[in-house]
């Protein structure tokens, strides 16, 4: 069962980078590219439509929403320029080393955030 989720999330990560790549080609018709934008924006955005912390509904939109634009996304692209990018997202998704740096750069903001949390705490605590 864990396999078949990480195959899941594979595929969505990979679908969502195959609409960024068609989102930028000149041959997409204008619905298409609308759709891709908006479902790319959304997938990407901090800000959801419900709430994450509202319990079982809060994470509605993420299940229901962002698949639903993916799939009309995929609808609305030509069959093969929707090949195309597919092609060219697993290729450039298999290529990708691992960066480093800013996985660093992320695990000291981390850190940093932790820290100053801790020294909030502390200061309650006095």
């Amino acid at each position: 069962m864990l396999r078949k989720w990480k195959e899941l999330v594979r595929k969505l990560k990979e679908d969502i980078y195959t609409l960024y790549l068609a989102s930028k080609d000149p041959r997409m018709p204008f619905a298409a590219k609308v759709m891709v934008l908006v479902t790319v924006a959304y997938a990407f955005s901090p800000i959801d439509l419900i709430p994450d912390f509202i319990p079982l509904i809060g994470y509605l939109d993420d299940l229901l929403l962002l698949p639903l634009g993916i799939w009309l996304s995929i609808k609305l692209i030509p069959p093969p320029l929707l090949d195309y990018h597919r092609h060219k997202a697993r290729e450039q998704m298999h290529e990708r080393q691992p960066n480093y740096v800013m996985a660093g750069v992320i695990v000291i903001l981390w850190l940093l955030v932790g820290y100053w949390m801790y020294q909030a705490y502390q200061e309650r605590l006095n």
